[in-house]
């Protein structure tokens, strides 16, 4: 994996240690899928810049799939450990199908509404949560994927409004894909996690409807929006692997906590094409929820399952009697 040029003394010792790493024995290659491209995944970008993966003996392949899809990579074995929330992780629990989250990145929902502004005459941003979002009613509002914790946001909207999810029309398309179709009015709006809701908001035709990060809804803190997963046998037969990816993690969220100007500057050259106003206000609200150390949460899981019974993706019966399996803390600390 290519590791980028960064003049700072800071990331300047990480990539000497990482090369440290590399001398002392081979990499082992690990398989990462991310649903994904947004600023919910930095400390993953943080890890490839710097050199971190490399420093805790490892090799990361990062892929694409969308939504639950980067679940069901890692239930089929095609990959090793996936970036994903905790509405997928409790659902397919119900199911059976247990994963072992290794890392919590998140500890609050990273999803916001934005409407066009000329479909919200008169909107008041002010206003309580339930008489907000009855502007939804009838538009046709993008995620990234169905079934998704994005996807999820959107019903749970509705019913906190008190009308059928249905009443609003889905339409799939990538982060990109959606500020594209909402300049040109093809949908009404979208849900996405930062930076991309705020772009609309600061070009002065979109308002948000509704935010996580601002608390939308308040019952619903804390959350593991975005948490790390493995199967246990992952982590019972190739320790090292679970051992590299959780230390590679908990020292990203410390580069991020400890130096935000450094951090910052990697992300505008993933994100070039943003506002840097826009970036550096999406970023300082995702930096703000991600706890250090990225300890595991079963509150965090057990307000996901409340959120997937809210949002009619889950049975009330099929809600989990205890999160313990389904975590652990021994390779954050």
């Amino acid at each position: 994996m290519r590791i980028g040029r960064w003049g700072t003394a800071a990331g300047a010792a990480m990539i000497a240690a990482a090369t440290g790493a590399h001398a002392q024995g081979a990499l082992k290659d690990v398989t990462m899928a991310v649903p994904a491209f947004s600023l919910t995944f930095m400390e993953g970008y943080l890890a490839n810049d710097l050199g971190i993966w490399q420093k805790h003996g490892l090799r990361v392949k990062s892929v694409m799939i969308t939504g639950v899809g980067s679940m069901n990579a890692v239930l089929s074995g095609s990959a090793d450990v996936a970036q994903i929330s905790a509405v997928t992780t409790t659902r397919a629990a119900a199911r059976g199908q247990k994963t072992l989250e290794i890392a919590q990145l998140l500890d609050r929902l990273i999803v916001e509404v934005v409407l066009r502004k000329d479909l919200a005459p008169g909107f008041d941003p002010k206003a309580p949560l339930e008489k907000r979002v009855q502007v939804l009613k009838g538009r046709t509002i993008a995620v990234e994927s169905i079934n998704s914790i994005i996807h999820a946001y959107v019903r749970l909207l509705a019913a906190k409004g008190g009308f059928d999810p249905e009443a609003i029309k889905i339409a799939v398309m990538q982060p990109p894909n959606m500020v594209a179709a909402f300049k040109t009015k093809q949908i009404d709006g979208f849900a996405m996690s930062l930076p991309w809701p705020l772009e609309p908001v600061v070009a002065g035709t979109g308002v948000i409807i509704a935010s996580g990060p601002a608390g939308d809804p308040p019952d619903m803190v804390p959350f593991a929006h975005n948490m790390v997963v493995a199967l246990p046998e992952t982590c019972a037969k190739r320790p090292a692997i679970c051992e590299g990816v959780g230390q590679s993690f908990a020292e990203a969220v410390r580069f991020l906590k400890d130096h935000p100007a450094d951090a910052l500057a990697l992300m505008a050259k993933k994100f070039p094409t943003l506002d840097p106003k826009l970036l550096k206000t999406a970023f300082d609200e995702v930096r703000s929820v991600s706890p250090s150390p990225p300890v595991p949460s079963a509150k965090a899981l057990e307000n996901a399952d409340l959120y997937n019974i809210g949002a009619g993706l889950m049975k009330p019966d099929e809600k989990l009697k205890s999160y313990a399996e389904l975590i652990t803390d021994k390779y954050v600390k």
